[in-house]
């Protein structure tokens, strides 16, 4: 336990936080930015004496509870907890499940590729924020229920719209090796997640195929580069496939584009018009 560096990391990240932030009147009598030391102690739950002992680097070790409460008071991000952790002495243990928030950036970021259908996933597998050309293509993923939005589920137990096994696409097969290993991968990375080991115990029970894809315990796949969609209302549509990692968040940005003057573009472009109805992006 580093008591220095750990009281002068958490009084940097008091100061930096206005007590509007956190539901606090700002008042006119503050001789100093940021919260008071008894307002983050309150707010993480442990005694003014104890939080004023831990910046004057004469506390004893904080618990992981503690460190969990000092987190959430002092909002720190990801990587900020991880560090108050390892001052602690205390290396923090695996998240309790995939991340399923998707920061702002992205979702802007979908909304400004009208020409591409672009998506977000978890590590599980879960579609998590989507454009309206990917719901055209796919499925109007705003329809379902947040639990029926993820492609393992959909890939192995259906239901599948229009009669589309996993939208048509040409690549179911690879695509069910790709989800299986990549779920095995996701299982290990987070032992803890209740919801990850339903997800697995419903698809091994309810597919033969997915439980015969995970009994080979692999959890390497080849990336798809190009697969074509049977659509029923603008037929085939071939496109590019590049998913990049949102590596602080273990989510993937997928993003399908047709080649430039290809049929399929001008598929994807009727699509935009036709679509699903007009529709804010969801996550």
């Amino acid at each position: 336990m580093d008591r220095q560096e750990l009281a002068a990391f958490l009084r940097s990240r008091r100061e930096r936080i206005s007590p509007t932030e956190v539901g606090l009147p700002a008042g006119t009598r503050r001789r100093t930015p940021g919260l008071r030391r008894e307002e983050a102690a309150q707010l993480a739950f442990i005694s003014t004496e104890y939080y004023t002992r831990l910046e004057q680097a004469r506390a004893p070790r904080p618990s992981r509870e503690v460190l969990t409460g000092l987190s959430r008071a002092l909002r720190l991000n990801p990587a900020e907890r991880d560090h108050l952790h390892h001052l602690a002495g205390a290396p923090p243990g695996p998240p309790p499940g995939p991340p399923r928030e998707v920061r702002q950036s992205l979702l802007d970021l979908l909304r400004r590729l009208p020409g591409s259908a672009a998506f977000v996933t978890s590590a599980a597998l879960e579609v998590l924020a989507w454009n309206d050309l990917a719901a055209a293509l796919m499925e109007d993923f705003s329809a379902v229920p947040p639990r029926e939005r993820n492609l393992a589920r959909r890939a192995f137990l259906g239901p599948h719209p229009e009669g589309r096994t996993l939208y048509g696409v040409s690549d179911r097969a690879e695509f069910a090796r790709h989800a299986a290993r990549r779920l095995r991968a996701t299982a290990a990375r987070y032992p803890d997640d209740p919801r990850m080991a339903a997800l697995i115990t419903e698809l091994r029970s309810g597919s033969e195929e997915f439980a015969r894809l995970w009994d080979e315990k692999e959890v390497s796949a080849e990336p798809t580069l190009r697969k074509t969609f049977q659509h029923p209302q603008v037929g085939p549509v071939t496109v590019n496939c590049d998913a990049l990692d949102i590596t602080d968040h273990d989510q993937q940005l997928v993003i399908y584009t047709a080649d430039p003057g290809s049929p399929s573009e001008e598929a994807l472009r009727l699509l935009s018009v036709i679509g699903t109805q007009e529709m804010d992006v969801h996550h």
